[in-house]
């Protein structure tokens, strides 16, 4: 394959992908993967319903800080409780930081006491790209029609201190509760923060 050749298919792939990614205020892009259970999931089985969609890396500190304080466990019981589907996503590529197969994404789930719907493995990237997922964690709101409403950080405290939980605005919360109410999502775009999503190369 001639360089130039090499360039032009890098380019197309390129804006394939961007054009794939997740977009405020737009249709969400549909997904299929295969949950830690081994059941085949999709976006469309839960059409009518509010998704979020959690990036998550089990070894990254970012993750831990929301899941050693409970914040994560909170907002998942919290929102499946009032008929949320919340979706843990791991694009971790195999050998990479984050990286486990379904036995291990249950038995971290259940030990650290999480309450996703579901974990959704994506060793490949296919649902991470889709999304233009950058970060674990990286969030994303999908309303009941199907557009996402919210995507960035879980909260406005880029850091790792457990401490810092307390006092952040968290997007998340404030999005699903302007959701349930009817109303514009005020907050619908933020920076992502924490580790980058391993992706397989």
């Amino acid at each position: 394959m001639s360089n130039r050749l090499a360039v032009v298919l890098a380019l197309v792939a390129t804006a394939a992908s961007a054009r794939a990614q997740a977009v405020v205020g737009q249709p969400a892009p549909a997904f299929t993967a295969t949950d830690a259970a081994g059941r085949s999931r999709t976006l469309a089985e839960f059409a009518g319903r509010t998704v979020v969609l959690e990036w998550w890396n089990p070894e990254c500190p970012f993750v831990g800080k929301h899941y050693r304080s409970g914040n994560m466990q909170r907002l998942q019981k919290e929102w499946t409780g009032k008929g949320v589907v919340w979706l843990t996503v791991d694009s971790s590529a195999a050998g990479q930081q984050g990286f486990v197969d379904g036995a291990r994404a249950t038995e971290l789930m259940s030990e650290r006491e999480g309450a996703p719907t579901a974990v959704l493995l994506d060793p490949l990237g296919t649902v991470g790209r889709a999304y233009g997922a950058k970060t674990t964690p990286h969030m994303f709101v999908i309303d009941a029609k199907g557009r996402v409403v919210y995507a960035g950080g879980i909260d406005d405290k880029p850091s790792t201190d457990q401490a810092d939980v307390a006092a952040a605005k968290n997007y998340v919360a404030d999005a699903l509760a302007e959701v349930a109410a009817g109303r514009p999502v005020t907050v619908a775009a933020s920076q992502p923060y924490g580790c980058g999503v391993k992706y397989a190369r």
